[in-house]
């Protein structure tokens, strides 16, 4: 018999406990041992439950208890998880934890003192809640280069832009909605600004590559800014609005990103709708593989915490954790990444067409504006663009304010022109 504890008994936490009970016969032929709960840390009481009479407050009750070989993070948060995990793994104890926030600053960390004591410290329910999707990365995707990993990572944000798409709802609507149902928090911010996709494509992209992808180094850029009609612009061009974690390889060097993209609906992410997660994964070899499912809630996230406690007790003295060094990857700049763009305007067609070269025109029937799309070109090269005023530019163009010399090298820069050819349209306007 092997004895476990449970860090935190909030949703996963219950969810694991719930399980452990329910499927113990299962589990225990998985295992080949049968799994028993010793504890359950949490500074709460739970007076009727299940729990009650295993329930600790004191965290080193469990830590130095021999008979313990396996603990469960499913606190969150990283204090005072990092402690807890670390000396757990140094006293000789396997780990298993859904905590992205630790998973993604402190992985290579953990992983190294896991290998020293033989010992695993695993995180299947960190990415994609129930979806297997880190076992298949560390284990059985071993033969191939991985090209690019992309994934819709949060449910919340996917829940939203769903409505948004289905319903043509407004942003702020839509997020009470999510709230009210339960699918986002009363403070939202790390999911509608990105900031749990990004821990969760920093731990993806560590994995395929096998060094230590920095989140806080990935651009990141949230849902809060989508409206209603950019969905009328995404119809148009028969395309889904999706938030996406991303790590691609171009030109030989990694770039990574969290940002709403545009879908085709030939992509395999394409109909992934609701709270559901989606994760592409493109090896040189085997193609393209994709996992879909429950990205979070109680028992499915709970569920891929049990099976990681499976794997440990079937690997109590073995190490299995082969994932990523703590070497730093670096990132190319995000700047330097091409990509088409989308941009809604009110400008002339001339106008446009002076900065941005060969576009393609949407009209999703808005009065006063239309969208178009631009060739490939750099995040730098569309900035130096964009930055330039479309009122600007063309009241320069035509002569109704004058161009000092700092616009006319931006212009230049943006256009590629020559200032000559750009003098010659404004003689006599520079200051």
């Amino acid at each position: 018999m092997i004895k476990v504890a449970i860090l935190g008994y909030g949703t996963v936490g219950s969810g694991v406990f719930q399980i452990i009970k329910e499927n113990k016969e299962l589990i225990t032929n998985k295992a080949g041992q049968e799994i028993d709960i010793k504890y359950v840390l949490d500074l709460r009481e739970f007076p009727g439950d299940p729990c009650e009479n295993v329930l600790v407050h004191d965290y080193n009750i469990i830590l130095n208890d021999p008979e313990v070989e396996v603990i469960i993070e499913v606190m969150g948060g990283l204090k005072p998880s990092y402690d807890f995990v670390k000396s757990a793994l140094e006293a000789g104890k396997s780990v298993c934890t859904s905590n992205k926030e630790l998973v993604a600053k402190y992985g290579a960390e953990l992983i190294k003192i896991a290998q020293q004591h033989n010992r695993n410290f695993l995180f299947e329910a960190a990415v994609g809640g129930g979806i297997p999707i880190i076992r298949p990365l560390n284990m059985h995707i071993t033969a191939d280069k991985i090209c690019e990993i992309t994934g819709i990572l949060n449910g919340t944000t996917n829940y939203i832009l769903t409505k948004m798409d289905k319903e043509g709802a407004d942003f702020d609507s839509t997020l009470k909605q999510a709230q009210d149902l339960g699918y986002a928090e009363r403070n939202p911010e790390a999911d509608i600004e990105g900031y749990d996709a990004v821990r969760k494509i920093a731990i993806l992209a560590s994995l395929a590559k096998g060094k230590t992808v920095n989140f806080e180094e990935i651009y990141t850029e949230g849902i809060s800014k989508i409206t209603a009609e950019d969905f009328k612009y995404a119809k148009a061009m028969g395309r889904s609005i999706k938030l996406l974690g991303k790590c691609k390889n171009e030109d030989n060097q990694v770039v990574a990103s969290v940002a709403p993209r545009l879908l085709a609906p030939d992509h395999p992410l394409f109909n992934v709708s609701g709270v559901v997660n989606g994760i592409l994964v493109r090896g040189n070899m085997v193609g393209d593989l994709v996992f879909i499912g429950s990205g979070a809630g109680k028992l499915p996230t709970a569920s891929a915490v049990v099976s990681d406690v499976v794997d440990s007790v079937r690997h109590l003295n073995v190490s299995t954790t082969v994932m990523w060094d703590e070497e730093k990857l670096e990132l190319e700049d995000f700047s330097k990444s091409k990509k088409k763009f989308f941009v809604r305007s009110s400008s002339s067609k001339e106008d446009i067409e002076k900065v941005f070269g060969n576009v393609e025109y949407v009209d999703a029937n808005i009065d006063g504006e239309f969208g178009f799309i631009t060739e490939k070109i750099s995040e730098a090269t569309f900035a130096k663009k964009a930055d330039i005023s479309e009122a600007k530019l063309s009241a320069i163009l035509n002569k109704r304010r004058r161009l000092d010399a700092n616009e006319l090298i931006n212009i230049c820069i943006a256009i590629n022109r020559t200032p000559e050819e750009v003098f010659s349209r404004v003689h006599g306007n520079i200051s």
